[in-house]
């Protein structure tokens, strides 16, 4: 050839540094991960495709090259110089065994060599034969409850049979994160082995599940403890764990058949837990393992939302370990109709992190990769990823049948040896154990599973199992009697000292011309005269006054900082430096019990950040935690959370919550998406009775699952969001809020209507001065900004005399008394519900037979408001404006 020695051996060096780097890059797409072999699977045919890019002809190379020697420092680990044969062998055994890592796009250089350097050495997959004895035992846990319950009961169970090694991989995480200094672990896991994952990892009573399988409960304990119940692989459970000297407390949270939503609520969980009562933040205080399927792990789109919390400040938990539990088919569709990506883990390359691919049927390997996570996410708090390679057995699950839409699959299944046999066979071989020795364990497991089988109609619950210790001061669910409220006044001397704290900057801070003109004048106005409190100031005080309490405060949502309508300005941005500045922390410098306050601007995703805010209010009854919507009309981005958890959680699981939604309501003609939170949908939630008058508000407010509200003053939401705090119960709230009226000059409330003697009002009456109340020929009851335009409407009819106007400030529970009695003021009124929504929108099938009930009559009242429609409102100014007029004239005529 034309190239000289010193070219030629140039360009082969280069080579096989192009070799190398291609191994480390691609090998996973050939490594041994499937343990099925499927022929046509995506996975196939991708390492057909890198079968060829990663052979020596591809990079030029031939075998004459396999004995010459070639320097390698800096590219592999290990010796400086090595013959290409012992090179390909390494980068083989590293990266094309039964784990597959695919780690090269990760980011942090620092974590990159980490893995390479693990890789190459393979230690992580090293075992003692006491080690390897102890994966034998849990892998005959899994496997003999698995066959237990498959005899035992004929119903669906969503058993791990074909992924057993994930209970021997959960046993070394646990313990690998108990000794790395990780005091918890919150687990979200769907249906599959989720059982299996109760029993023999969280230690719960196999007594205790077969009770659930099958007595279910008595109907005193449907009211104490399992509420409305739910499938037993839904429930959650949690428990501690003691290894050597340390304890870890494991939970699993209770989950819906809606397959990843549990995401967002475990992330949430474990930042709470995270999060000291002064708001710093430990992530060695908890660690978050969510364990996903295939199909939905790339099918569902919250994942993604999710994945993008992991760095963000706010939401960050130090790095999550997410488990692939990789059937490689979602119930009846195969992996080449339910994504285009070759991998089902591929959307973890979003965050740049690592992915361990793994074969399941190899349990040494599976744990090895478990515990390099644990180790991963504790060096580099990062997220980390491990797509467990494995099959069904049975199909979806017990009584489905796959062999209708899989039959190739399932007659490959059919001839493939279960986990059990193939290890204890491999360990009998090498003589670590006897055949005699594996049927005594497993007889010792079955007779230990039928035990508990026998007792489990005398299983006991008890509904404390179900709160976490957080709620220990909580009187819990049941004793409904023990349900209190307090004061949510506060004292002259908390009201100015939070007042001053926003309007007090730093040195040299130049605060925005506008701000000084508007806010800052409005606050020293306020504490310098009587002048009224308009609503930013309000909700600023409700924050202020429960940090003094000793609360946190905590309100995320898009663009939450400032407020969607610049109302709140939480933080100041000096306009010289922008630099930021959170007024409301001044308040908390001096003392050592201490709130603390976080505005979150979120990410522009709804499902995933209430789901993460929903799941902090479980953890954590001490802290105000609300989600805001830039406008109510995005809350169903979040739908799926607020049907399955936020308005059923405390029926289905015994889950209190006290999570607070503020949601911008109220028709001012911006069009069907920027006009309504759906009210009709979370008054359609509520459990209350439409036909029970209920004078007891305390025992209203304990029954009923959500509290719906649409306020009108500033100084009512002040006392709405301090009262969510101030009980020793809690409930979801959920808040339709103004936009208009928050710079609406007659929407404003008295100083004194915060201090003593003031509290909320779940109705405001007619407070005119009427001539003579029994003159009073119509009575309407309305809620929210619609309460202006009537009173504008009324005075410009001179009306005042024969019209009265009452507010009701709380849709639900419903303020029977209250209506009562404005009802008995009016004896000669007609009884109207006003409303601007449509007439199948708003609060009209919710509070007409209610307030029928309160109605000594039991007369229905007459309904005023916008005539049936498809969409919210009119996005033609001209028709909403028709809409309003028609509607405000018939109520005056």
């Amino acid at each position: 050839s034309s190239m000289n020695v010193s070219e030629q051996t140039l360009s082969d060096n280069l080579a096989v540094a192009r070799l190398i780097q291609s191994y480390q890059d691609y090998g996973h797409y050939i490594a041994t991960i499937d343990p099925l072999k499927l022929k046509g699977s995506k996975l196939a045919h991708v390492q057909k495709e890198f079968a060829v890019k990663l052979h020596l002809d591809h990079f030029g190379l031939t075998k004459e090259h396999l004995e010459q020697e070639y320097y390698v420092k800096g590219l592999m680990n290990g010796s400086e110089r090595m013959n290409l044969a012992d090179i390909l062998k390494k980068l083989r055994n590293s990266y094309c065994g039964n784990v597959g890592a695919q780690f090269t796009h990760v980011y942090n250089s620092v974590a990159k060599e980490w893995i390479q350097r693990h890789m190459e050495s393979q230690e992580f997959l090293q075992f003692s034969d006491e080690e390897r004895k102890q994966i034998l035992r849990h892998v005959v846990d899994a496997a003999t409850f698995g066959d237990f319950c498959a005899e035992k009961f004929d119903t669906k169970r969503f058993g791990l049979d074909g992924g057993e090694s994930f209970i021997p991989g959960m046993q070394a995480l646990v313990e690998k994160a108990c000794t790395h200094s990780v005091e918890d672990i919150v687990i979200g896991i769907a249906h599959r082995g989720r059982l299996n994952l109760m029993t023999n990892v969280l230690h719960k009573p196999a007594t205790q599940i077969f009770n659930e399988f099958e007595c279910g409960t008595t109907e005193q304990d449907k009211n104490t403890v399992l509420g409305s119940g739910d499938l037993k692989y839904h429930l959650g459970t949690s428990t501690n764990r003691i290894f050597g000297d340390k304890t870890i407390h494991l939970s699993l949270t209770a989950n819906p058949s809606h397959l990843e939503v549990v995401d967002p609520v475990v992330l949430g969980k474990v930042r709470a837990k995270q999060t000291a009562n002064d708001g710093n933040i430990n992530f060695d205080a908890a660690l978050a393992v969510l364990v996903h399927g295939d199909a939905a792990f790339s099918g569902q789109g919250i994942v993604s939302e999710v994945i993008q919390l992991s760095k963000l400040e706010d939401f960050s938990t130090g790095g999550s370990i997410h488990i692939i539990l990789n059937n490689q088919i979602g119930f009846t569709t195969e992996s080449e109709h339910g994504r285009s990506s070759p991998y089902a883990s591929d959307i973890a390359k979003l965050t740049g992190s690592p992915v361990f691919h793994v074969n399941g049927d190899d349990p040494e390997a599976v744990v090895g990769v478990f515990q390099l996570a644990v180790e991963y996410r504790q060096k580099f708090h990062e997220d980390v990823f491990i797509d467990m390679y494995c099959y069904r057995r049975h199909g979806h699950h017990e009584l489905d049948d796959p062999v209708f839409t899989q039959p190739s699959m399932y007659h490959n299944i059919e001839d493939h040896p279960t986990l059990l046999h193939l290890y204890r066979s491999s360990l009998v071989q090498e003589e670590l154990v006897t055949e005699e020795q594996v049927e005594d364990t497993i007889n010792e497991n079955l007779s230990r599973l039928k035990s508990a089988y026998e007792k489990r109609e005398e299983y006991e619950m008890d509904s404390r199992d179900w709160l976490e210790c957080s709620w220990k001061d909580f009187p819990g669910i049941c004793p409904k009697a023990d349900a209190k409220f307090y004061d949510t006044s506060i004292e002259p001397y908390t009201f100015n000292q939070v007042l001053k704290a926003l309007v007090t900057t730093p040195e040299g801070f130049k605060v925005h011309p506008k701000l000084k003109e508007t806010r800052f004048a409005d606050v020293h106005k306020i504490l310098e005269t009587d002048e009224p409190v308009t609503w930013g100031i309000a909700e600023a005080v409700a924050f202020g006054s429960l940090m003094l309490e000793n609360y946190g405060v905590r309100i995320s949502g898009q663009d939450t900082e400032r407020g969607t309508f610049s109302q709140r300005h939480s933080t100041l941005y000096c306009q010289k430096t922008g630099q930021p500045f959170v007024s409301l922390r001044q308040l908390i410098k001096d003392s050592n019990e201490q709130g603390w306050f976080n505005a979150i601007n979120s990410p522009l995703a709804e499902n995933a950040i209430l789901g993460f805010e929903y799941g902090y209010s479980l953890e954590d009854p001490k802290s105000f935690v609300a989600w805001e919507a830039q406008y109510g009309d995005f809350m169903n981005g979040a739908q799926v959370i607020i049907d399955q958890f936020v308005s059923a959680s405390e029926d289905k699981w015994l889950r209190m919550s006290g999570i607070v939604m503020l949601l911008p309501h109220g028709y001012e003609g911006q069009g069907p998406d920027h006009s309504s939170a759906r009210l009709e949908r979370f008054l359609q939630f509520c459990s209350d009775h439409s036909d029970k008058y209920e004078d007891d508000e305390v025992k209203a407010a304990t029954e009923i699952n959500l509290q719906v509200a649409n306020c009108t003053t500033p100084a009512n939401y002040f006392h709405l969001l301090r009262r969510q705090m101030r009980r020793n119960f809690r409930k979801p709230l959920i808040v339709m809020t103004p936009k208009g009226l928050l710079t609406d000059s007659r929407c404003v409330s008295e100083q004194k209507d915060f201090l003593a003697g003031s509290q909320f009002q779940p109705l405001i009456p007619e407070c005119a001065t009427m001539l003579s109340e029994s003159e009073v020929e119509k009575l309407f009851f309305c809620s929210g900004r619609v309460y202006y335009d009537l009173i504008e409407k009324r005075e410009d009819s001179g009306k005042e005399k024969t019209i009265a106007i009452a507010r009701v400030e709380q849709i639900a529970p419903f303020p029977f008394a209250l209506v009562r009695q404005e009802m008995d003021r009016f004896p000669n009124a007609e009884v109207y519900w006003v409303q601007e929504e449509h007439r199948n929108q708003g609060a009209w099938n919710y509070v007409a037979p209610r307030i029928a009930t309160s109605n000594r009559n039991n007369v229905f009242p007459k309904y005023i408001g916008r005539q049936p429609a498809a969409a919210p409102a009119s996005g033609v100014k001209a028709h909403h404006a028709q809409e309003r007029e028609e509607f405000l004239a018939e109520a005056m005529a």
